[in-house]
């Protein structure tokens, strides 16, 4: 992998959205893919700028010489609000579970006596787990395609007998 201090259609790059991957140009485009999540990118040579063109989300990246930097998003501004209300959304519905397992506790000795416990906490887990996929769907970050890559490189690993990743 090449890293020019300035971004141009000759050299590949590491992938903003995987990291694992390479970005080159297609041929006969104005335009970079990756080899390994196989996104496609728009560049703005003049800027330093990899915008991503095959997302409904334009997510775009800046390229300092030696690694990406995102780059905020025009018209979105994401706040202290919006952290506000992910940690609303996973710690009210908890509270409201947890208190009603406490006012009202189950009968000592039968058999759900386990029940208002394991609600809470499967609760909590829950809005949580809905949380990260809100916010992988949002980044576009293919997981599926992270995780084949990494038991890919735990299998040439344990192959190997276990010298570097």
């Amino acid at each position: 992998m090449n890293h020019n201090q300035f971004l141009d259609y000759n050299s590949a790059y590491p992938c903003p959205v995987c990291r694992h991957g390479e970005i080159s140009s297609l041929a006969l485009m104005e335009a970079y893919a990756c080899n390994f999540c196989q996104h496609i990118f728009t560049a703005n040579l003049e800027k330093q700028v990899l915008k991503m063109a095959d997302s409904q989300i334009a997510l775009t990246w800046f390229w300092n010489g030696q690694n990406w930097k995102g780059v905020n998003r025009e018209g979105v501004d994401m706040g202290w609000r919006y952290g506000i209300a992910a940690g609303l959304f996973v710690i009210l519905p908890t509270s409201i579970v947890s208190t009603a397992a406490y006012l009202f506790p189950a009968m000592p000795g039968s058999n759900l006596s386990w029940l208002p416990i394991f609600w809470s906490f499967f609760t909590f887990f829950a809005h949580l787990s809905f949380l990260f996929w809100l916010v992988i769907e949002y980044y576009q970050f293919p997981v599926n395609l992270y995780l084949n890559s990494l038991a890919r490189r735990l299998l040439r690993l344990f192959q190997r007998g276990g010298s570097g990743i």
